[in-house]
């Protein structure tokens, strides 16, 4: 699939996807204003072999944002456009994972923003369900997906979003950063550190390990995941035993 006119230099590749510089110089199907914390500057982000669904990511990524949550703005998609290709607002700043490499953040306060992060989310309604139990999750809320912008925190990749109990949303963050805590990484004992903030700013650890925690839940999609190599699928169980051992 060829990469649309406007379309700049690679910014960044991930698992699933690839982020382009984009700069048509138009209006933005009318979003009009450009004094975001993108400064006006937008970026194409295309996924890979099939992968994501844009227009719903979009539709979250505007539900939330008019809840203010702090998440880029998106570009009215085109009928033309592929469901591969998203559109939004390009944010300037490290990742959390940049800023702790750079010692502009400790792991502990970083635990804290996640956890900040993830008690502001799950107190917006969701967006379809009627069930007051049930909140709009992100399902990949980790270092690597929060921007830490000149405006604060935003959150990126949406691609996994849904709705559902919010002890998934912890359980799914935790098991990520704790995989990287249990390997044979450098950084396991920053990762231990920034996962016991995390677990400190949860509201009921029975989120994760009570009779309907999602810790199982989370661990059984990270498990199914296809993105996931064959070392870190074999961390989980350890990954699990340490969230325990931390909660308990």
């Amino acid at each position: 699939m060829g990469i649309p006119a406007g379309a700049g230099r690679l910014l960044g590749s991930g698992r699933t996807a690839d982020v382009y510089a984009l700069d048509d110089g138009g209006d933005h199907d009318g979003l009009g204003d450009h004094d975001g914390p993108g400064g006006g500057a937008w970026v194409l982000r295309r996924y890979r072999d099939g992968y994501g669904d844009a227009p719903a990511e979009a539709a979250v990524m505007e539900y939330v944002r008019g809840h203010g949550y702090p998440v880029p703005r998106v570009r009215a998609a085109a009928d033309a456009r592929p469901r591969t290709d998203l559109v939004m607002e390009r944010l300037y700043g490290p990742t959390v994972v940049e800023a702790l490499a750079a010692g502009q953040l400790t792991a502990g306060d970083a635990g804290l923003a996640l956890a900040r992060l993830l008690r502001d989310l799950h107190a917006i309604p969701a967006r379809r369900s009627t069930d007051p139990a049930v909140r709009v999750l992100h399902l990949d809320l980790h270092p690597e997906n929060v921007l830490l912008t000149p405006a604060g925190p935003m959150v990126i990749d949406w691609a996994n979003t849904g709705e559902g109990p919010p002890g998934r949303d912890w359980s799914m963050s935790a098991v990520i950063v704790a995989q990287v805590a249990v390997d044979d990484d450098p950084r396991a004992p920053l990762a231990e550190e920034m996962l016991s903030a995390l677990l400190a700013g949860c509201p009921d650890p029975a989120l994760l390990t009570g009779p309907d925690g999602g810790l199982g839940w989370a661990t059984g999609q990270r498990a199914a995941n296809p993105t996931m190599s064959p070392r870190e699928v074999e961390l989980l169980g350890e990954a699990g035993e340490l969230i325990r051992r931390l909660l308990a």
